[in-house]
């Protein structure tokens, strides 16, 4: 799908603690796809990524500060993983109205693993249809969502996903989901 998304701006909304694999292998999808890929966190600087939340697996460089965006900078928002990473988006105000904000927008979010906390954080997640994590799922039924165990699911303009075992076929329907969006 080389292309598909030239023009399109995507921003990556992640914290410290984000899985690492959640991160590179959608933003390398979505860069071979021709999109402009923006890390957003919460504070400048770089963020600790994490190998199945408990390893070091290095940092990233933050691009922006969520007080430094709005959500019609983007044409689409990735919400990745890992346990501690999406906690410290929903006790962070700002990342949970840059996320509610989105979602109303009617531009595409996709979210893996832990990822959708912060969209029932949001509470952008009732009667929905989504997946995730094991753990995250009674929050998310908690917060009305139909919740599936499914690889990849996309309802509207939500795509999740559960773990890293299904990034190929999310990052293939991140594509896809992006690539609807007008640039």
């Amino acid at each position: 799908m080389t292309g598909a998304l030239d023009g399109r701006r995507v921003a990556i909304l992640a914290a410290d603690g984000v899985e690492r694999v959640e991160l590179d292998q959608p933003r390398r999808a979505l860069d071979d796809a021709g999109a402009e890929t923006v890390l957003i966190s919460l504070k400048e600087g770089s963020i600790a990524a994490r190998d199945h939340d408990l390893d070091d697996a290095g940092s990233f460089d933050v691009d922006l500060t969520i007080a430094d965006v709005e959500p019609g900078d983007f044409d689409a928002l990735l919400l990745p993983g890992g346990t501690v990473n999406p906690d410290k988006l929903r006790m962070d105000a700002g990342a949970v109205a840059f996320v509610r904000d989105f979602v109303d927008s009617g531009r595409p979010v996709a979210a893996i693993c832990h990822g959708p906390w912060t969209l029932a954080e949001a509470d952008r997640v009732r009667g929905r249809r989504l997946t995730s994590w094991p753990s995250v799922r009674t929050d998310l039924r908690n917060a009305g969502a139909e919740v599936v165990d499914e690889v990849v699911v996309t309802d509207g303009t939500l795509t999740t996903s559960r773990s890293p075992d299904d990034l190929p076929a999310f990052c293939e329907r991140i594509v896809q989901e992006f690539a609807r969006t007008s640039a």
